[in-house]
């Protein structure tokens, strides 16, 4: 089995990162919704007021998937961390880099003193809820996803 590492990402990772991201959109019939440019991307991620941070698993020196997250605060329960994508492509499946990856970022937030983590996942993907019941997480039927679109 190759090696694995997991490290966080910088700069020059983005553009890897962002193919990924495509790949998922792909898989979830969704890629004409990706519309960050990759300027945009390393502006947010690297730029003077990054909004986001990441760990990328490395195979042979090339990017073979993503955690990417954010801070989310609940006025409940406090600082929060938000993993908007966990992104392994699809031929390294099954070679326990997302596991790795979701681990790095569990750590990062219990070490860096955040109250918990959330996430979504799609009712459909049964691999990723698969995957993320073997965390004993709190699936939450209570709540829609809503969100608002500003335009141009």
């Amino acid at each position: 089995m190759k090696e694995v590492i997991i490290r966080r990402a910088v700069q020059e990772d983005c553009a890897p990162m962002l193919e990924l991201i495509r790949e998922l959109a792909e898989y979830e019939k969704a890629l004409h919704e990706v519309t960050v440019t990759l300027e945009q991307f390393t502006e947010d991620g690297f730029g003077q007021s990054p909004v986001w941070g990441a760990f990328v698993a490395e195979v042979d020196h090339k990017i073979t998937g993503i955690s990417l997250f954010y801070d989310r605060y609940s006025t409940w329960k406090g600082r929060r961390l938000y993993l908007e994508d966990l992104v392994v492509t699809e031929k390294m499946r099954g070679m326990q880099i997302g596991k790795k990856l979701f681990d790095a970022t569990l750590e990062y937030g219990k070490s860096n003193r955040y109250s918990g983590m959330v996430f979504q996942v799609l009712n459909w993907n049964e691999p990723a809820i698969n995957f993320y019941k073997k965390y004993s997480p709190k699936f939450d039927d209570e709540w829609f996803n809503v969100s608002i679109e500003f335009e141009e």
